[in-house]
């Protein structure tokens, strides 16, 4: 039985900010943006989505009335929870109509919490073949406005269905993983910014790397050529290249494997830091933009999540996917996008749910999308259909 990711889906905020803009706003030379942390733009996200939205309205352009009667498990990983106790997933299994007999719950392990989803539905299928399970990855990445993380920030939503026979990626069944106790990036309670020590954890995603793609090759006894191209986790996409750097050589296989990165990190130097969808926008850049990917052909994926988790995974093309589709979904939503000046992402950022809690309703005349956080009353977080 082949298990993998039958559908992907995508989603992000009409917004976004140019990274020459900020840039010029924080007194930096442009190409320190562009060329040294490999970032064109970013997404910023409005008061009127969220995680859950965003995970919604990127699950709702992939999944048939037949897919949600089918669904019997949502699996939501992210690291922006909207609640301590209920899960995120509950909401968007609700707001999507998928059936109710459906086992729907939350992951968190920083970055990481969108593989274990996948890793848990493909053990789930595999015991239970004719099972359908969403696969949501969704957050939003937030470092302060003036701080060296700020041009890493960004958000956004990965909805992957996956199934037995799918359409797009077939899972090998075969990884390695690493974990450590390790204070790299860390999001206190009682914070809405992220705190990080940038070049101390962009070493430990090095590391993880290494440790576990050798130990991946060790494993199943394979070599880098046996892989016509890898999707990293990419906080920011240069990152992802370091990694790549420590593994290729100057040889032919290896100046592939740098082109197809590039085709890779084409989505996510234009919404910047997802967390836990990072990996699978990298994933979904790749299969809609390379020319050279045929069915059959092995893609390594190296998860990391802060803290630290690392793994190492594989998968190959399936012989139906449909590259012109996956790529129009997105090509379109980001043209579609409203530029916003420097001042405009301050305000936007600085507008949001109070931590203090007390009733909020947000102006969502401009936000056309499906699905809206309307706002909080009675400490009730207030989602809407705009189609219902």
């Amino acid at each position: 039985m082949t298990i993998g990711i039958d559908k992907i889906g995508f989603f992000t905020s009409d917004y976004y900010l140019d990274m020459v803009d900020l840039a010029a706003a924080r007194g930096e030379d442009p190409n320190k943006y562009l060329i040294g942390i490999g970032q064109e733009q970013q997404a910023v996200i409005p008061p009127t989505q969220d995680v859950v939205t965003m995970a919604a309205n990127a699950a709702v352009k992939i999944l048939s009335d037949d897919d949600k009667q089918a669904i019997d498990m949502v699996i939501f990983g992210t690291e922006t929870g909207v609640d301590n106790s209920k899960s995120a997933a509950i909401y968007v299994q609700s707001l999507l109509g998928i059936s109710n007999s459906a086992r729907s719950f939350e992951i968190k392990q920083a970055c990481y919490g969108g593989t274990a989803g996948v890793q848990m539905a493909f053990d789930h299928i595999s015991v239970h073949p004719e099972s359908k399970v969403l696969v949501l990855a969704a957050d939003i990445a937030r470092y302060g406005i003036g701080t060296a993380g700020e041009v890493t920030q960004g958000g956004g939503a990965i909805a992957m269905l996956m199934s037995q026979d799918p359409q797009i990626l077939a899972l090998d069944n075969q990884s390695a993983f690493h974990s450590e106790n390790i204070m790299d990036f860390w999001r206190p309670f009682y914070r809405r910014d992220a705190i990080v020590d940038g070049h101390y954890s962009t070493d430990i995603y090095i590391d993880f790397f290494n440790q576990t793609f050798n130990d991946y090759c060790a494993k199943y006894q394979r070599t880098l050529t046996d892989f016509s191209a890898m999707a990293f986790h990419l906080p920011f996409t240069k990152m992802g290249l370091k990694a790549l750097r420590t593994v290729i050589d100057t040889d032919e296989h290896s100046q592939q494997l740098l082109k197809e990165f590039d085709y890779s990190k084409k989505y996510n130097s234009l919404v910047g830091n997802l967390y836990t969808g990072s990996l699978y926008l990298s994933l979904l850049s790749l299969l809609a933009n390379s020319t050279m990917l045929h069915a059959g052909d092995r893609i390594g994926l190296f998860s990391y999540g802060s803290g630290a988790q690392g793994e190492f995974y594989s998968g190959t093309v399936v012989k139906a996917m449909q590259r012109q589709r996956l790529g129009h979904q997105v090509d379109q939503l980001l043209a579609n996008r409203t530029k916003l000046s420097v001042p405009e992402y301050e305000a936007m950022y600085a507008n949001g749910l109070p931590n203090v809690g007390g009733d909020v309703t947000f102006d969502s005349a401009d936000d056309h999308n499906r699905f809206i956080l309307v706002g909080r009353k009675d400490d009730q977080l207030i989602y809407q259909d705009q189609l219902a």
